[in-house]
């Protein structure tokens, strides 16, 4: 009896003893909860810039967004090339790319491709003076185009029917920079996006386009072509939620429809003003811009007077910043023709507006809604916003209003005002310059960074190199 007890109880251990084995091999890890959102990016206006006001481009806006809608932290990645971003996305280091990058057959069958973001023209760029191109067929040059971009998917199709058809590939250049290029004369063609060209040709304005290859071609983001369902449908419903919120019309607005209206002879004639004329008023209009950024302010100056301290026009207004007398009492100046009280009026009268604009316009449209009343007045502006709202838009977006200012100049629309008749269409014109001057001072600014550093880079090598010479011959450095 003992015997069997003994059994018994060493059974019962041992079967204890091996579920709890069991137990401790069927422990597994925690998952890490993933708390950020890894973008792959190229840099660009349109796409992702990093400058003084802080992070900006279509595609950055976009990511940004969507990495709150996912409650992750946004991590933009920018990559040299087309070719590292892909490598990077096959290696996992990014979760999707967010470049500017168009929809092609080639992109359809490597990736999975997100929704449309907006659409483009690709259009052949040349210098002016080059012998305008009817088509493709005509060129005597080769065209230098960006290595893995939807431009040589493009020319490969070309080349079926014109076999002569000839291109180049750079792999470390963007499109700006070929569109410097061909400025310079050190090539003669490149294909851009329509709205890269537009961008870029207010700071080259030499640029011209030739015969359009590729009509209204989607920007899309690629995806990893596997595991990436659960990204993909997150994406469509984002996607779908922003455009019935309109936001994609409002960054379309925002980054191209100002700069789709061109005039040669004053982008020229800008680009001369801030070389000759700007440094005379420049550190003015950082010391009385107050809460505005310099650059809008200046630009405001250049679109009411050319930085001309005496200019007047035939309704009364006169100076720099063209206040009316009116105005200029309102806002504490007595001499209008002095440069510096100019400044200082414009400022404030155009940071009173600021103030008084309705606490719904957003953030980075207010300047936009305080331009156009500082041009044909608060009130009209105002009066513009209530016809909106009447129209079933959005009152508090520029993009909505700059449709309703021109109907103020139409009887059937201004008889239902307080203010009546005002020349809205003119306050859209206003803004768009405004922004497009602005957009070029921010270019040069930018500029001057990238010079100071390649200058300082350059400095930094010619003092090691004269050091380590020195070193070579036994002599102490100078």
């Amino acid at each position: 009896m003992k015997k069997i007890l003994f059994v018994l109880l060493t059974l019962t251990l041992l079967a204890a003893c091996q579920r709890v084995a069991v137990e401790q091999t069927e422990v597994m890890p925690e998952p890490v909860a993933k708390t950020q959102l890894n973008v792959g990016t190229l840099y660009g206006p349109q796409i992702f810039v990093t400058t003084g006001q802080g992070e900006a481009g279509f595609d950055y806006e976009m990511a940004a967004l969507f990495a709150d809608f996912l409650e992750l932290d946004l991590e933009m990645k920018p990559y040299p090339n087309i070719g590292e971003l892909y490598t990077a996305l096959d290696n996992g280091e990014i979760d999707f790319i967010a470049a500017g990058l168009a929809d092609t057959q080639t992109r359809r069958e490597k990736f999975r491709l997100g929704p449309p973001l907006y659409r483009v023209d690709q259009v052949l760029v040349y210098k002016q003076g080059t012998r305008v191109p009817k088509d493709i067929s005509q060129l005597k040059e080769n065209i230098t185009v960006i290595t893995d971009s939807s431009f040589v998917e493009t020319l490969s199709q070309l080349q079926k029917m014109y076999p002569d058809l000839l291109w180049d590939q750079e792999k470390n250049r963007d499109s700006a920079e070929l569109m410097g290029m061909i400025a310079r004369g050190e090539i003669t063609y490149t294909i851009a996006d329509s709205t890269t060209f537009d961008i870029n040709r207010r700071f080259m304005p030499e640029l011209r386009a030739g015969p359009t290859l590729k009509e209204r071609q989607a920007i899309v983001w690629l995806l990893p072509p596997n595991q990436s369902d659960q990204l993909m449908s997150d994406l469509l419903t984002f996607w779908h939620q922003e455009k019935r919120n309109g936001t994609l019309a409002h960054l379309n607005e925002k980054y191209f429809a100002h700069v789709k209206r061109f005039d040669y002879v004053d982008t020229r004639a800008f680009l001369r003003a801030i070389d000759n004329k700007l440094p005379r008023y420049k550190e003015k209009f950082q010391f009385y811009a107050g809460g505005i950024d310099w650059r809008k302010l200046a630009a405001t100056a250049y679109q009411e007077s050319h930085w001309n301290p005496n200019a007047r026009s035939p309704t009364g207004v006169r100076g720099l910043m063209m206040l009316t007398l009116p105005t200029a009492k309102q806002v504490g100046i007595d001499n209008r023709l002095d440069p510096e009280q100019s400044i200082k009026g414009g400022a404030k009268y155009l940071n009173d507006i600021l103030k008084r604009l309705p606490e719904s316009i957003p953030e980075n449209q207010r300047m936009w809604f305080a331009l156009a009343s500082y041009n044909i007045g608060y009130g009209h502006v105002e009066d513009a916003r209530k016809l909106a709202e009447s129209m079933g838009l959005n009152p508090s977006a520029w993009r909505d209003l700059k449709k309703v200012l021109p109907l103020l100049q139409k009887r059937k629309y201004y008889e239902r005002t307080r203010y009546g008749y005002a020349r809205g269409n003119e306050a859209v014109h206003y803004v768009d310059s405004i922004r497009r001057y602005y957009d070029t001072l921010v270019w040069v600014d930018n500029q001057m960074i990238e010079d100071e550093k390649a200058r300082a880079e350059e400095t930094q090598l010619v003092e090691l190199s004269n050091k380590n010479n020195s070193e070579l011959a036994g002599t102490p450095p100078q």
